[in-house]
């Protein structure tokens, strides 16, 4: 499977990654207690942490955590946009908010749901 290069980061800029995964033509959202608040697209797939850098400017990047504290949400304290996290089945590895990424629009995928409320 070809490996494209995407860059993304949050609305400010303070938070910035470049990731190598397979084309993004479909996406996922949870239904856990965060993520249906949050309401965002992130990918279908994990990128694991070989494939992902990121960059953050200063102590912009913050993490929220809750229930069994497995699972790491992290998002810009500056401008507020959730960016990526690392799941509860994956830790280490990262499902990214797709509206972040550059040159993928959200709204043209196909988006299943995750039944994380089950978790």
């Amino acid at each position: 499977m070809e490996l494209k290069k995407y860059k993304g980061g949050c609305h400010c800029g303070s938070i910035s990654y470049l990731f190598s995964a397979p084309e993004i033509t479909n996406g996922l959202r949870c239904n856990c207690s965060i993520c249906i608040r949050k309401g965002a697209v992130m990918t279908a797939f994990t990128v694991p942490p070989e494939d992902m850098n990121v960059e953050v400017l200063g102590d912009s990047l913050s993490t929220y955590q809750f229930g069994s504290k497995t699972a790491k949400h992290h998002f810009c304290n500056k401008c507020g946009i959730y960016t990526f996290h690392e799941p509860q089945s994956k830790p280490g590895h990262f499902r990214l908010n797709v509206g972040c990424i550059e040159g993928v629009n959200p709204l043209a995928l196909v988006v299943d749901t995750f039944d994380g409320a089950s978790l």
